[in-house]
């Protein structure tokens, strides 16, 4: 009895630090499903609502239909969208009802599917030091693309650049102006 108390104090001592460390995981481990599910996580519980899964699952549809790039291609492979092929979000639901940590969900998800936790954000462009005029034109257009955004009259590479300058604040809040500087 002794020698089960004893490990039962050692695992309870062991517990927090595997918990911690990750136990083996990457950092960038399912990057996008850890991300997307604390937001919404945190969105829930800005309601101030009762966690029942059938609540969960109906903001969770809506949530995703509002999502782009990969956090739509997430809800894709949960079954969020209309046009999922499969549909697992049943095991994001009922953990999520229980509070079970994002984490932790996503760890389940990715022995269902293991190409959820594959997904990572796009790198962020810090236009305050981009060198925009030096960047490939598929590239710039990438960038009005992801802004929901076209140049239509565009012809030369200076237009693009123009454009993107013009936007910049509109769409990214840390943007600085380099005329300001002067």
């Amino acid at each position: 009895m002794a020698a089960a108390a004893a490990r039962r104090c050692l695992w309870g001592s062991l517990l927090p630090l595997l918990l911690t460390t990750g136990a083996g995981r990457s950092e960038a481990d399912c990057e996008v499903c850890i991300g997307f599910l604390d937001k919404f996580y945190k969105y829930l519980q800005a309601q101030d609502v009762e966690f029942t899964p059938e609540y969960i699952e109906t903001e969770l549809i809506l949530m995703c239909e509002n999502t782009r790039g990969k956090e739509n291609r997430l809800c894709y492979y949960i079954g969020g969208t209309s046009d999922a092929a499969t549909r697992i979000i049943n095991e994001v639901v009922r953990p999520l009802s229980a509070h079970v940590p994002v984490t932790n969900i996503c760890e389940k998800l990715k022995k269902k599917d293991s190409q959820i936790c594959e997904l990572r954000y796009d790198k962020v462009l810090d236009l305050t030091r981009a060198k925009l005029s030096t960047m490939r034109v598929a590239d710039l257009k990438r960038i009005l693309d992801n802004w929901s955004e076209v140049c239509r009259a565009c012809a030369e590479k200076s237009e693009f650049v123009d454009l993107i300058l013009a936007l910049a604040p509109k769409y990214s809040s840390d943007f600085i102006d380099p005329k300001d500087d002067l």
